[in-house]
């Protein structure tokens, strides 16, 4: 069970390296198959060595947590290995070379009251600030009609990615739940690049990786990319089915936040939809978080 991968006495480098080996093929970089089968899929950890240009021994030692930094010349050579996309190589070199300094979550994180203002201003635009690994920090009164009633959660169960896994309500309104499930582990994954033993992180997984096969089997993978922009189509049970575009805007203020706006085009039977959203939680009362709560 990957619950523990975070903590493996192998190390957060190592699992990286050893996941990303098994997903690409010889074919990929163009080298013959052996004549016997291979024991388990993707490169040879001696393939790997070749195609960076570095010794079989200093790579076997990376991949086996004997060796956990590496040079970033070394790092991108593997990292070409490895046809690692832009996201993964900065995963990598965010796993080999992790900023100095003491982990987060030791102080909760707070929006400002200038952000609280912005949010609850956009008046036809969901909107919600995620703080570090994807934890609901603050949203207002639309957010709350599209994923249902935030204040009625603890803070620690108002994570987002821990909502699209376990909250039926936001599970369901997700058309296609695996593309967008597979997005938010993979967000996490690289959230989780700078600091991979904080305990938020390890409650978040452990959980996780204990109720769920899904996440367990994509957190396994390794997934890492980054998703500042989006179009996902939901079925709410009050609004009815339509797109919706989304954007993440980095909070210059604490880097660790990231403020997404939920936008439709204007005039658009999607917008329609966001509209009759609106009037609901009127009507319901939903309301924006507060500072004080956050």
């Amino acid at each position: 069970m990957d619950g523990a991968a975070i903590s493996c006495p192998r190390g957060p480098l190592a699992d990286f390296l050893s996941a990303r080996r098994a997903a690409v093929t010889a074919a990929e970089h163009g080298l013959p198959e052996p004549a016997y089968p291979r024991r388990v899929p993707g490169l040879r950890r001696e393939e790997v060595a070749q195609l960076a240009g570095i010794s079989t021994d200093y790579y076997s030692r990376l991949e086996q947590g004997r060796v956990r930094t590496a040079s970033r010349a070394v790092l991108a050579a593997i990292g070409r290995a490895l046809l690692l996309n832009d996201d993964q190589q900065r995963h990598l070199f965010q796993l080999a070379q992790p900023t100095p300094g003491e982990q987060p979550g030791e102080s909760e994180q707070h929006i400002t009251p200038q952000t609280a203002r912005l949010l609850a201003n956009l008046i036809d635009t969901p909107a919600l600030v995620f703080g570090r690994y994807l934890d609901i920090l603050a949203w207002n009164r639309l957010a709350a009609a599209l994923l249902g009633d935030l204040a009625a959660l603890t803070p620690r169960h108002r994570n987002y990615v821990r909502m699209i896994f376990l909250d039926p309500h936001v599970r369901a309104l997700q058309a296609d739940w695996p593309a967008r499930a597979r997005e938010a582990v993979s967000s996490l994954r690289m959230a989780a690049g700078a600091y991979p033993d904080q305990p938020r992180l390890q409650e978040i997984v452990g959980e996780l990786s204990v109720r769920d096969a899904d996440f367990r089997t994509w957190w396994s993978q390794h997934l890492v990319t980054v998703h500042p922009f989006g179009r996902s189509r939901v079925h709410h049970p009050i609004a009815g089915t339509f797109d919706l575009d989304w954007q993440a805007l980095a909070n210059v203020d604490d880097h660790e936040q990231i403020i997404v706006l939920i936008t439709t085009h204007p005039d658009s039977p999607d917008h329609a939809a966001i509209r009759r959203l609106a009037s609901w939680a009127s009507e319901q009362g939903l309301q924006p978080s507060h500072p004080a709560s956050c």
